[in-house]
């Protein structure tokens, strides 16, 4: 088994993402890892703080939990990440297919809301599909409309490889993605917002393993 399908295959469950914005971004990483998420996303739309990305890495090693770095594939590769996560804007098709030649053993993640766009990501090489918003979102300006379980299912049922449903997604409704059969749940408020967020992630842990409504 190479390594690039060593880190694929921790691509499921809850997938949490810390915002840079967060106060306490770093101690958020230990606490979500604390409360079982076993994959973590930095997003540091301001730029990649790379003390910070190192201690985050290092929580992530710890816990034996894949990080992946936003936007940013070079800093991905500088901080030996498990892999990177490419938004609409941050690459096209053909460049995403050379950022897989430069990035052979690591994980590449691309944000997907049409099933062309889908098939396009896997062609390209990409390891999984992040797909959404699929419920309204306020954690991303730039999410658009939101496409809903059926948008969900139209995009994960036009490509092979693991998806991530993501948008709105919290306790509420996380069975609910779920039960749609996809391989992955991002979630960013549901996590940063509360007073706890090892409690809150073990919570969403345990609905996601079918523990809870």
């Amino acid at each position: 088994m190479t390594e690039r399908e060593e880190r694929a295959r921790g691509l499921h469950g809850i997938y949490a993402i810390v915002d840079d914005r967060e106060d306490g971004a770093g101690t958020l990483v230990r606490a979500v890892l604390e409360g079982g998420a076993r994959i973590v996303q930095y997003r540091a739309k301001r730029g990649i703080d790379f003390t910070r990305a190192r201690n985050m890495l290092a929580a992530a090693r710890e816990w034996g939990a894949l990080f992946i770095v936003n936007d940013d594939w070079r800093a991905a590769e500088t901080l030996d990440a498990d892999g990177v996560h490419l938004g609409p804007g941050d690459a096209r098709a053909d460049e995403i297919a050379a950022i897989r030649a430069a990035l052979p053993h690591r994980l590449i993640g691309v944000s997907c809301g049409t099933p062309k766009e889908a098939r396009a990501a896997e062609e390209a090489g990409a390891d999984y599909a992040g797909v959404g918003a699929v419920y309204a979102t306020q954690s991303k300006a730039d999410a658009g409309e939101p496409i809903g379980i059926a948008g969900l299912l139209r995009v994960a049922g036009a490509t092979c490889v693991p998806v991530a449903a993501i948008g709105g997604i919290g306790f509420a409704n996380l069975a609910e993605i779920r039960r749609a059969g996809v391989a992955m749940a991002a979630v960013i408020s549901a996590i940063a917002a509360s007073d706890d967020p090892r409690t809150a992630t073990a919570r969403l842990v345990a609905i996601w393993g079918g523990e809870g409504p």
